[in-house]
């Protein structure tokens, strides 16, 4: 047997079993842990489902996480993960954002305090040397590295508003950045490992999310997905090299619109929307994308399919620009930058027509 066939092999099973672990841990989970996430009656939080449900789905994405962690030696002996500064700021960011997260759902963090945790998930970034490296100014790529890792996280967990929404455009992200390697014939074993074991467990998750669904996955989650995707869009979309290895800013860059459309969109609208009304960003309510897509008459999975469409025809074009374009120019980054503007303004455009229906409220599922 061949080391690629071995390879390809471990990959399959550690998916496979995740997604079974997953499923049966959450399970397990719905029936012993009833309250993490749902705060007291108190507590004004303004939610799209009507029903309150524990916000368990985190739980399960950290634990195979460290499963995925502490096995991967165990299938590749000689590899050892500690040695590896980019792979132990991963584990720390990782740890700091699901700690952060598990803290609200429990707690209600204060918003600056949660500032803080993200802003230092950025600083290790930086410090490991596994920042932004896009510019060849030092503080400018630190600034761009705080910035994204911030941004990411309170998108992911703004998107984190409906049944299914943010689990579906998750895996689409990850499964951009396995096939990166993929198509690129530049198969990193750790992260492969780990993306494919995050993968499984966001998967295993939507068989209790999707709409009608039975938890959510609640800050614990989008906290953990949030640090743990800006790390890797650093990685393979922020610094990646093309199949010549070479490195392209305007490509770069276009490659973050396209493959994290879908959250920049909604965070974006969501929060330009609620500037023109008068109010502050931070103030929640049932005002997204998502929620605009119901007034028009979709029902909740018919809106999850739609954002699963838009995530899977972003990986499709992912996937065209890492392997199919081999001189990059400016009629690619028009072409590509077009399509993302024209998604924005339809969405736009249909919260602008609906805005009559929002109410407003403290942001959640």
């Amino acid at each position: 047997m061949s080391d690629q066939e071995y390879y390809t092999g471990i990959f399959i099973l550690v998916f496979s079993v995740f997604i079974a672990l997953t499923v049966f841990i959450n399970g397990v989970l719905l029936k012993f842990v009833k309250t993490l996430g749902i705060r007291e009656q108190s507590t004004t939080i303004i939610r799209w489902s009507p029903v309150s449900k524990p916000s368990l789905g985190g739980i399960t994405f950290f634990l195979i996480f460290l499963l995925s962690i502490s096995s991967f030696s165990f299938f590749f002996p000689g590899n050892i993960i500690f040695h590896d500064n980019h792979s132990l700021a991963l584990i720390i960011i990782c740890i700091l954002g699901f700690l952060l997260g598990l803290g609200d759902d429990a707690y209600n963090t204060n918003p600056l305090l949660k500032l803080f945790v993200q802003t230092l998930c950025g600083v290790v970034l930086w410090l490991s040397g596994a920042g932004i490296k896009i510019t060849p100014y030092e503080w400018l790529n630190i600034t761009l590295t705080i910035i994204w890792v911030i941004g990411v996280m309170n998108s992911i967990n703004m998107l984190d508003n409906m049944d299914g929404i943010t689990a579906s455009v998750s895996a689409s992200i990850i499964l951009s950045f396995i096939l990166i390697q993929i198509v690129s014939d530049k198969i990193h074993l750790f992260d492969m490992f780990v993306l494919c074991a995050v993968l499984a467990s966001v998967i295993g998750f939507l068989f209790h999310n999707w709409n009608p669904s039975r938890m959510f996955m609640g800050d614990t989650g989008s906290q953990f997905l949030g640090v743990f995707l800006a790390y890797y869009g650093i990685r393979y979309f922020w610094n990646g090299t093309d199949i010549q290895s070479s490195l392209i800013q305007s490509k770069q860059i276009t490659l973050v619109l396209i493959g994290f459309m879908i959250p920049i969109l909604d965070s974006s609208i969501v929060i330009i929307n609620r500037l023109l009304r008068g109010q502050s960003p931070a103030v929640g309510g049932k005002d997204h994308t998502t929620h605009h897509l119901s007034y028009l008459g979709y029902s909740d999975s018919q809106v999850g399919f739609i954002f699963l469409g838009l995530s899977a025809f972003s990986t499709l074009l992912i996937l065209v620009m890492v392997r199919l374009i081999d001189g990059w120019s400016h009629l690619y980054t028009i072409a590509f930058w077009c399509w993302f503007f024209v998604v924005f303004c339809v969405l736009f455009i249909i919260t602008r027509k609906n805005k009559n229906y929002v109410s407003q409220g403290k942001q959640g599922q």
